[in-house]
């Protein structure tokens, strides 16, 4: 579970860096396994960002150097806006905490996700990020 200790211990630590609510914090770590489900796993979901004009981001999240960063405004553009309100209603925030959150963990997850900037398969993902959130968030 070294993956997971690891994640869990940067996820924690930018949270607490934040003046958010906990409980929208782990509504954020859900809609993210709901995106990478939705999607049809993480490769899916890689994909469908890629292909929103996020190419260079999501490459640089993959990869063993530094993340490049994505706006809210740029997640909401990639989910489009029945997505975003769903995750946003999902999470109980409003759309504009919700694409925010998601810019800021997105980049986090996914760098975690794909340690040596190898994409994972799927199922061990999201098997992963179920434990993780039942970790940080009981």
């Amino acid at each position: 579970m070294g993956l997971l200790d690891q994640l869990a211990g940067q996820v924690l630590g930018s949270l607490g860096s934040q003046q958010q609510d906990p409980a929208a914090q782990g509504g954020l770590m859900g809609v993210v396994i709901g995106l990478i489900n939705q999607a049809g796993g993480l490769q899916g979901l890689l994909q469908k960002l890629q292909a929103s004009g996020l190419g260079d981001q999501v490459a640089s999240w993959i990869s063993t150097g530094e993340n490049q960063p994505v706006s809210g405004n740029q997640i909401a553009d990639a989910l489009g806006g029945d997505q975003l309100a769903q995750a946003a209603q999902q999470a109980g925030v409003p759309p504009e905490q919700a694409s925010a959150g998601l810019a800021q963990f997105l980049p986090q997850i996914i760098d975690q996700l794909t340690p040596g900037g190898v994409v994972p398969q799927d199922d061990l993902v999201a098997q992963g990020l179920g434990l993780l959130k039942g970790k940080l968030f009981g």
